[in-house]
């Protein structure tokens, strides 16, 4: 960790074009890896990303770009994933290089659906990568408000503490507050469930409920997420922290949520299909909900979990939005 090291992001959506933003007021030169060559030259042509946060210009001589994923994960020493939970593992598949020894930081939003793994465990697992070399990057944060330089907030949790601070303040700017953790699981677990817990923010939206329930139901959510989290990882941790409650609230209640967006559509009847062909940006917490369901299934004492049960009926089940909500009601206090 003596000499400076070399970054990279992977992935060109928003929050990938977010962190690359972030680390260039930083860095002299950030690692960029995206699959779509167009998206490539349009970046070298034009110096922003033509689909997402198009306000946001680069200096591209700042921008080692490449579609190449083992190109860019030969040359950087820390590599960040931003790529949906639900493609990660078709990209993963193209490596076939070495990375060990890299430090590798979450910044997907999900767990991977093939295996029901956190990307951290995936990548322990896989890549034989040391847990203390492993790191997750958490909100409250959107996209959109990091292309604005509004003030935001960053939580970057790992094991190794000297670590934590290091890509903390890669990613630390006078628009971006960063804080460090050491609960990797319960943080990148926290980052999952929101997602699932905005979708029914935006289902109940849907419905017609008010901000009486809303904020009922984001009170049981936070007590439920504390509920799943010790299930699967039981340590002391402070569940009313920026990056649990914080990043719960901003996801359930901003206008930039897709999640709350994708829930709203269902909540006025639109079905899955028509929601998701309907959005530009991929709603994690669609697949969360599948592998939340499932992780607690798999428990041989299962958690109270109402609300995610409750969209998990809704998006896999094809249960009535109206129906399941009324039921919910009931359960909530």
């Amino acid at each position: 960790m003596n000499k400076p090291l070399k970054y990279a992001v992977f992935g060109a959506g928003s929050w990938a074009t977010a962190i690359v933003k972030m680390l260039c007021e930083n860095l002299d030169e950030v690692g960029w890896y995206m699959r779509s060559v167009y998206t490539k030259e349009h970046l070298l042509r034009e110096y922003h990303n033509p689909n997402y946060l198009s306000s946001v210009e680069f200096h591209i001589d700042q921008l080692k770009l490449s579609n190449d994923i083992n190109e860019i994960a030969e040359y950087a020493d820390v590599l960040i994933f931003a790529i949906p939970s639900a493609f990660i593992h078709s990209e993963l598949e193209k490596l076939n290089i070495d990375i060990s020894n890299k430090i590798i930081v979450s910044a997907v939003k999900g767990i991977l659906p093939e295996s029901g793994l956190l990307l951290g465990e995936h990548f322990h697992e896989a890549y034989k990568v040391p847990y203390n070399n492993i790191a997750v990057i958490a909100g409250p944060c959107h996209a959109e408000e990091v292309a604005l330089e509004r003030l935001s907030y960053l939580t970057i949790s790992c094991s190794d503490s000297k670590k934590a601070q290091t890509l903390a303040d890669a990613l630390s700017s006078d628009y971006i507050k960063t804080k460090i953790s050491d609960d990797i699981i319960g943080v990148e677990y926290a980052v999952m469930l929101k997602n699932i817990y905005a979708i029914a923010a935006g289902i109940a939206h849907g419905l017609g409920y008010g901000d009486n329930f809303q904020s009922v139901l984001m009170s049981n959510s936070i007590r439920e997420m504390k509920r799943f989290i010790k299930k699967m990882h039981k340590m002391k941790r402070n569940i009313n922290n920026s990056a649990y409650l914080g990043d719960l609230l901003v996801t359930g209640y901003s206008v930039f949520s897709r999640n709350r967006m994708f829930g709203n559509m269902i909540g006025k009847g639109y079905t899955v299909k028509s929601a998701q062909m309907e959005m530009s940006m991929v709603a994690e917490g669609y697949y969360a909900t599948k592998s939340a369901h499932l992780l607690n299934e798999k428990n041989k004492s299962k958690t109270k979990l109402p609300i995610i049960n409750a969209v998990y009926d809704i998006l896999y089940e094809g249960k009535d939005p109206k129906k399941t909500f009324k039921k919910l009601t009931e359960k909530l206090d």
